[in-house]
């Protein structure tokens, strides 16, 4: 998927003296520099987020993976296990502005995401012991929130810090998708070997370690010394209008569309006869299209505005789709699933380039949790509705998916009118 020099390099330490003074005698020297944050001394702040990105999403995978099995072994039926997978992304409609309003508030962005981090390991040991619904929805829907509240807050301090840095974020993010598809393969390698039960104690060893990995994170906010001049808005309601609102709107649609795909497309393939190795293989070649697209997403901001790019993710999410309510054999698959590097990785970057550029770090969490928001928002009314349309018309249900990105770029197309790009 990459090579080890897509890593981002170690730097040398600097030291910036603090004003503080002993008791009798010349100032105390009080390391600021983010090189010096953390008990891992020599390594840069980019490889230490990089290796918490690594394991971000780890539990993620291995939920996709076996998850919805695992419930089912423990006696849930299909509803109660929807009502489970649903259960976080209703709560996060309300608390992901009200976490990300918090990490803002707080001295540093680190504080909150390691917090989460640490009740993400915590709460999963639960479900070690778990054993009917209401115990397995308590401690699943309690490890998802803590697990939901980092990621926004992490992408959004990510985003500040390589910005101040010059350094290449899209690098950085690409490792999560890696520890992803990472994930899937050795649940899927686990439970083959050892058995279901051993699934729940890796899934909390996953947790464990990203907790683990959350200790080394640097500071994300510059020193107070070298704090940058406010840059864009400040309060949200700053940034309330319809040229910021219609791209957020949009590309939550778009996205909704492919948790849809996530939702439906090993159940729709192996209706078309493809083999259970073909759909794995199908799934991590998407996989890794986006990883690829993380990893060159610089070279395209720097020539295109971040609009225009998410309205190119738009219409060819809407070809994909399209092309998908064919049914189309594994030969045309292949390159539709290359297309995901597009229609979801370059329109990821974009959004969470477009909410940079338009935010100050007053509000970095708070616009972050916005757009998720959003998302989850318009994720639960696509699957609802998506649900039915698979029952009734199979692969075809896909023009309606198509339909509702070409809404979502159809969004983004208005804001481009109302307020064009400066370049």
């Amino acid at each position: 998927m990459t090579h080890l020099t897509s890593i981002p390099k170690i730097d040398r330490p600097f030291t910036i003296t603090q004003g503080r003074r002993s008791q009798s005698g010349p100032p105390l020297t009080e390391e600021m520099s983010l090189t010096q944050t953390s008990p891992v001394g020599g390594l840069s702040p980019e490889l230490r987020t990089t290796l918490f990105y690594f394991t971000l999403m780890t539990t993620a995978g291995a939920a996709n993976a076996f998850g919805g099995i695992w419930m089912e072994g423990r006696g849930l039926s299909a509803s109660q296990i929807g009502v489970v997978s649903a259960a976080p992304v209703l709560v996060m409609l309300v608390l992901n502005m009200v976490a990300g309003r918090i990490a803002d508030r707080a001295s540093d962005w680190r504080q909150v995401i390691v917090a989460a981090a640490v009740l993400g390991g915590i709460f999963p040991i639960g479900l070690l012991w778990a054993a009917d619904f209401w115990s397995i929805l308590l401690f699943w829907t309690l490890t998802s929130i803590a697990f939901m509240t980092c990621v926004p807050v992490l992408d959004a301090a990510a985003m500040r810090l390589t910005a101040r840095r010059g350094t290449d974020f899209g690098s950085m993010r690409a490792w999560a998708t890696i520890g992803y598809l990472i994930a899937i393969i050795a649940t899927g390698w686990l439970v083959t070997w050892a058995g279901q039960e051993a699934y729940m104690p890796f899934f909390v060893a996953l947790a464990l370690i990203r907790t683990v990995t959350s200790l080394f994170l640097p500071r994300f906010r510059a020193p107070d010394g070298e704090k940058p001049p406010p840059s864009g808005a400040t309060r949200m309601l700053q940034v309330m209008k319809p040229w910021f609102l219609l791209p957020l709107f949009g590309f939550a649609i778009i996205l909704a569309s492919h948790f849809i795909l996530n939702a439906f497309q090993g159940l729709l393939w192996e209706r078309q006869g493809i083999s259970l190795s073909t759909i794995g293989f199908l799934i991590a070649f998407g996989g890794l299209a986006e990883t690829l697209l993380f990893f060159t997403y610089r070279k395209l901001d720097k020539r295109t505005s971040a609009r225009v790019l998410l309205l190119i993710a738009g219409v060819v999410t809407v070809i994909r789709w399209t092309a998908m309510a064919f049914a189309p054999p594994v030969g045309w698959l292949i390159p539709l699933q290359a297309l995901h590097g597009i229609t979801y990785g370059l329109g990821f970057m974009a959004c969470l380039t477009f909410i940079r550029s338009h935010t100050s770090e007053d509000i970095a969490a708070e616009a972050q949790g916005f757009f998720v928001m959003l998302q989850q928002g318009m994720s639960v009314l696509a699957l609802v509705g998506f649900g039915g349309l698979v029952d009734h018309y199979g692969a075809r249900a896909y023009f309606a998916s198509a339909l509702f990105a070409a809404l979502g770029a159809l969004c983004i197309l208005a804001s481009i009118r109302i307020r064009p790009p400066l370049s």
